[in-house]
Order: structure tokens, then sequence, then C-alpha cells
């Protein structure tokens, strides 16, 4: 269960702390690169302009998400580096990461859809947020992947 108080911020990497920037960098490594056995070049040069959204019980960092801006005003923003703390799995909160996201995004760019590049079996999951797949399974770093897209919730007027 997840708790029942958490709070939600979005920065950019400019408004972080050290301290803060440390702890979300470090979930993303210690998840992606080390759990997963995926050496990878993490810092990929993208978090400087992204937003980042987190999830957070007092000062502890639940979950985080990475939100980029669309490229041209067609284009859809981008969900990525999708992650919950391994200490904080089983309470829900990657449903409550992407409901957070999306809301986001919607407010943000109201105008474009959603994209990720999902990690294959996670599919479902992210179809249960209205994705859909929009490509065949491909290899990223050596795990399945899948391109998803969510249309936008409203028709510009």
């Amino acid at each position: 269960m997840a708790p029942t108080t958490y709070t939600t911020d979005i920065k950019g990497l400019d408004e972080f702390s050290a301290r803060e920037l440390y702890d979300l960098l470090r979930m993303r490594v210690d998840v992606f690169v080390v759990e997963q056995n995926c050496p990878y070049p993490e810092l990929d040069g993208k978090d400087i302009d992204a937003l980042h959204l987190r999830l957070l019980e007092g000062a502890e960092l639940l979950a985080s998400a990475r939100i980029l801006k669309p490229h041209e005003p067609q284009d859809a923003s981008k969900i990525g580096r999708v992650v919950v703390s391994p200490a904080h799995r089983g309470k829900r909160l990657g449903d409550a990461l992407m409901s957070e996201t999306i809301t986001a995004c919607e407010r943000l760019y109201p105008a474009n859809a959603i994209a990720l590049s999902a990690q294959a079996h996670l599919q479902r999951f992210y179809e249960s947020f209205g994705f859909i797949a929009v490509s065949q399974e491909y290899l990223e770093d050596g795990i399945p992947h899948i391109d998803m897209v969510r249309q936008r919730a409203t028709q510009p007027a």
C-alpha cells in the first residue's frame, strides 16, 4: 500500500540542491545500471533541459520520472527514466508516479500527445494509462523495449 502522504514536485536540473540531485541520480543508477545489470550512459545529456517529477515522503525520494518537452509544436512530449525506489516497491507508487507525470504533461503541453519508450515487459502497465504500442519490439542497451504513445486528452478548439 502506498504511503498515506507523499508530495510531488517538478524541477529543472538547476533547481535541485546537490543532495537532491545526488539522490535522484543514485536511484536511477542503482536501478537502471546496477539492478538491471545494464552498463549504459545514464547521464545522457537530456537531463539538462528536462523537467524531473519526484514523489517524496518528507525529504525521502520515493520515485521519479523525466519529462522532455516537444521539439516541435506537433511533436509529443516524452516521459522517461520512470523509476520507483527499490525500498518502496509494492506500494503502487508506479501507478501514482505515472498518474502524476501524465497530469503534468497534460498541464504543461495540453496540445501534445505523450510518448515513451517502455521496457517491453511493462507494456500492459503503460496500456492501463492509455498508451498504445506504435513500434515493434526492439533492443535498447540489451533490454527489449517498445515505443508507446498516449494521445492528448482533448482536441484543440
